[in-house]
């Protein structure tokens, strides 16, 4: 008896039918038998009656009464088929939920894809993952993955990722880039492509340069106004942890920008990670491919070159005056110069264009063990040692003011990012292993525009102005005239009681016993202090005095928004003036500034277009 198998969805069928038949009693005999037709396989079912099959298949009835007779089928000639296996060669796309031992091992995770697909885990010759993230809410830690499976199939070749068209713009229309972060180097990229000359004018130094004036701050207490933790090639982000992981979802196309920084060099596990990092170790090599890209393009970068002036004609900006007295004229001006620029925010009001107050946020860097934070994300799960080094993520509403984590660093070091003399600022990073023995974190307090009340007088640069005053407080506070930052134990600091010593630290220039209760502004060091204590009845263990808080966590955003058309994303007064990123006010990050930047680098070339 013959039945004609055409690919694997019958055999499939078939196999399904002969295990109801199984469990009806209603089969006996084996299952395959060797064919005596060579285009044909044998199936030899020793079925009582055909007309079982027949009913089964059209979904009718099957009989009640015994059959008593054996009918065979037809025998129906088939091309020849070489029989391995009834699975199909596919690709298959799955979730899987594992423990993190078995995340941590590709040999561990196949054998489950394999479980989920229903194959022998051979058949597997290729994985890729697609999307990975943690799940440590409950004590159960678990790691979901999304998974690319290729099995019956030789392993593909991989397929590059075309997320960027070179083309040669060295003798293109111009348009000048303010500033050489993520904003500014990514709206490069992008003119680029459009057909339009990206010149770029950054008043820091190359990546290179920038790490000597860097450890000139920390060994020295040096800080350079032009080449520091904040200005320079790569803008605040390159030595800020390297953190790729956004909120946003209305700013463009979030994952081309994590592919541009993979086809520069960056990690694959990027591509896929739910919080993607880099690491401030891999960043700068990063950057430079990213120039090299740019110059080889034809475009341009200039490194210690200050804009001093933005021209201006018919309310147009035709161009830009350098440090150097240079002019440089292009068909539009982006402004992506960060949200330290403060030279340029006091240009602009100078020339009467038009700047707003916006709300920021200003607070403490606060520095726990890196093994207990682990100890209480993760439970003290035995799995620990297969685990990231854990984050937070803390917010709370204070007096009708929020209170929250900002750009919470694991296994990574505070770092000093004043850009000028006479102030102490502070910031996070990590390193792509994030391997030191701490976990820091910027708490902060939100601060609208009528909390500045007393600094209205500065206008659009009130809160500028207070967040200086902020800073050069902390400076002053310890009397040490150089970068030591103020310091304090976390619970002496919510019990208004100065610390008679404090704990290491990752701050390299060195830290000093300071009373921050008593000079931090009162709106913002009681709204801490409550926050801190809120915090502590939602995670146990967080407070302790064997935590620190440092001074002062000020640059988390720009104070100040430039205004700009939603339509054009051109300044409201000022046509071909396009104010963008961090520095402008609409964006917060590296993702969502780069993002930004290439989108107003397509409206700069549609509004060419329109014109021509």
């Amino acid at each position: 008896m013959y039945i004609p198998v055409e690919g694997a969805l019958l055999v499939d069928a078939c196999l399904s039918l002969s295990k109801q038949w199984h469990r009806k009693q209603r089969t006996y005999g084996s299952f395959f038998a060797p064919a005596e037709n060579p285009n044909s396989v044998n199936f030899v079912n020793y079925v009582k009656s055909p007309d079982i099959l027949r009913r089964r298949m059209t979904h009718a009835p099957p009989h009640t009464e015994k059959p008593s007779s054996f009918t065979p089928f037809p025998r129906l000639p088939l091309p020849r088929i070489d029989f391995v296996s009834y699975h199909q060669p596919m690709q298959k796309e799955i979730d899987i939920v594992v423990s993190p031992e078995e995340a941590a091992g590709q040999e561990l995770y196949r054998k489950i894809a394999a479980k989920h697909l229903r194959i022998n885990v051979a058949e597997i010759t290729a994985t890729r993952i697609i999307r990975r993230s943690l799940d440590a809410r409950g004590r159960n830690i678990k790691v979901n993955l999304k998974l690319q499976v290729v099995y019956g199939e030789q392993t593909p070749a991989e397929t590059p990722i075309a997320c960027f068209t070179p083309r040669n713009v060295a003798t293109q229309a111009p348009v000048i880039i303010v500033g050489a972060g993520p904003a500014g180097l990514f709206a490069a990229l992008r003119l680029i492509e459009l057909n339009l000359k990206p010149i770029i004018i950054e008043r820091g130094k190359d990546v290179s340069a920038r790490k000597r004036d860097i450890a000139a701050i920390n060994k020295d207490h040096i800080v350079d106004p032009d080449s520091n933790y904040c200005f320079g090639e790569g803008g605040a982000g390159t030595f800020s942890d390297g953190k790729l992981y956004t909120r946003s979802k209305k700013r463009g196309d979030n994952q081309r920008i994590l592919e541009l920084f993979h086809l520069h060099g960056a990690s694959a596990e990027i591509l896929y990670e739910a919080h993607p990092h880099i690491g401030s170790d891999h960043l700068p090599s990063i950057i430079m491919e990213i120039r090299k890209t740019i110059l080889n393009c034809g475009g341009e970068v200039h490194f210690n070159t200050r804009v001093t002036d933005i021209l201006t004609n018919d309310s147009t900006a035709t161009g830009v005056l350098t440090s150097n007295n240079e002019t440089i004229h292009g068909i539009a001006v982006i402004l992506a110069t960060g949200h330290s620029a403060r030279d340029i925010y006091h240009l602009l009001n100078k020339k009467n264009i038009l700047l707003e107050a916006k709300a920021f946020a200003m607070g403490v860097r606060i520095e726990h063990q890196q093994s207990l934070i682990n100890s209480i994300q993760y439970h003290d799960d035995a799995q620990m040692k297969y685990l990231p080094a854990a984050a937070y993520n803390l917010v709370e509403q204070v007096s009708n003011r929020g209170v929250y984590s900002f750009c919470m660093c694991p296994g990574g070091f505070i770092v000093p990012a004043s850009t000028g003399p006479n102030e102490i600022v502070v910031n996070g990073m990590s390193t792509s292993n994030r391997s030191t023995p701490f976990a820091n974190s910027g708490m902060v307090v939100e601060i609208r525009i009528e909390d500045l009340a007393s600094y209205a007088e500065y206008g659009p640069l009130a809160g500028l102005i207070y967040q200086q005053t902020f800073e050069q407080t902390a400076f002053n506070s310890t009397g040490k005239n150089n970068q030591t930052a103020p310091a304090q134990r976390m619970l002496d600091f919510i019990n208004n009681k100065s610390s008679q010593d404090l704990p290491a630290s990752s701050y390299i220039p060195g830290i000093t016993e300071s009373p921050m209760h008593v000079w931090i502004p009162g709106h913002i060091r009681k709204r801490l202090q409550n926050g801190l204590k809120l915090f502590g009845t939602k995670v146990k263990r967080f407070l302790t005095n064997e935590a620190i808080i440092v001074g002062v966590e000020s640059r988390t955003s720009s104070p100040v928004r430039i205004p700009r058309s939603k339509e054009t994303l051109q300044h409201v007064q000022i046509k071909n003036l396009y104010p963008c990123g961090e520095g402008a006010g609409y964006a917060g990050g590296i993702v969502s500034s780069a993002v930004d930047g290439m989108k107003c680098a397509e409206l700069v070339a549609q509004s060419r277009l329109a014109v021509s």
